[in-house]
């Protein structure tokens, strides 16, 4: 079904570039638009750009962003946005795992186990995605991205857990290791506990990144840092690397059932890249709490407009 509806999108898509025609803008087939071919691109362009930016802003990745905002607000069908908030997530993702790894900042000891997991339990949450009706999924996601902004205004940031001692299982698999912090100049030993019940986390995590398109960042740091007590900059790296590796499992799937439009897919990627590079160079202009602040706010709205839509009350 899906790969019916990508065919025929992208057979739409062709004949208004040659005739110029009005769009029709619902992906869904339900409604048509007088807009412009080239309009819901560029809109797409522009409003991944601006992601972009705040996402960097608030650290956040751009699919927990794109995903409710887009699939909220603008009149694409959900599994199109999935599967582009996955290649968006993947995106980001390779462009900072090769610099993280040789910093020294990310830990491949660290990431395998869990990475793993994740990238197994990925593929069946975009099976099992892609096989529910779109509204169980859209009220799905609105109740995790609410959670997400409930999870991201209580959480709690710890630069250097303690650790009093490693758990049977993480000295195994010797997850541990030794980074050197260029803000401190010192070289910080560490290691973690708590390496089974990360396990089973990072299973759920991957299902719900497979099932919503929302790569994984915002649960990685938080499960890497206070339950397994990895140290912050590391698992943020970790965690960056991770997505590379789980992100691309899921994403394998949708581009399997024809879920991603390189119509949705293109303009999104080098908006949210590009913006990224920007958010970069503001960073240290623009209060970070302030901008989080906004986040949690639009997050707050989007989560809302998505359980709404999916329960049928707001669509």
């Amino acid at each position: 079904m899906l790969r019916e509806r990508s065919l025929w999108f992208a057979g739409f898509a062709a004949a208004a570039l040659l005739a110029e025609p009005a769009l029709a803008a619902d992906v869904d087939g339900a409604s048509l638009s007088t807009l412009q071919w080239w309009v819901w691109p560029l809109l797409l362009f522009v409003v991944t750009f601006l992601l972009g930016i705040v996402a960097v802003i608030a650290g956040l990745g751009g699919g927990v962003l794109f995903v409710p905002i887009v699939g909220g607000f603008f009149p694409f069908h959900l599994d199109f946005v999935r599967g582009a908030g996955l290649m968006i997530a993947l995106a980001g993702a390779l462009s900072a795992g090769p610099g993280l790894l040789r910093a020294g900042m990310a830990s491949l000891r660290l990431a395998m186990p869990l990475a793993l997991v994740g990238s197994a339990s990925s593929i069946v949450g975009a099976l099992v995605g892609l096989a529910l009706p779109v509204h169980i999924v859209q009220t799905g996601l609105g109740l995790t991205i609410l959670f997400i902004v409930a999870l991201m205004w209580t959480a709690k940031k710890s630069e250097f857990p303690d650790v009093p001692r490693a758990d049977a299982l993480s000295t195994a698999l010797r997850i541990h290791g030794i980074y050197f912090d260029a803000g401190t100049r010192q070289e910080t030993a560490w290691q973690v506990h708590r390496t089974r019940e990360g396990l089973v986390l990072f299973a759920g995590i991957g299902v719900m990144a497979g099932l919503f398109g929302l790569g994984a960042g915002w649960a990685n740091v938080p499960v890497l840092n206070l339950l397994m007590g990895a140290p912050l900059k590391v698992s943020v790296a970790t965690s960056s690397f991770m997505l590379s590796i789980v992100d691309s499992s899921a994403a394998w799937v949708y581009l399997n059932k024809g879920a991603v439009l390189p119509m949705i897919t293109v303009p999104s990627v080098i908006g949210i890249m590009l913006g990224a590079r920007v958010g970069v160079r503001v960073l240290t202009r623009v209060p970070a709490a302030a901008i989080r602040k906004i986040i949690i706010t639009l997050l707050l709205l989007a989560g809302t407009r998505a359980l709404l839509k999916g329960l049928g009350i707001w669509n």
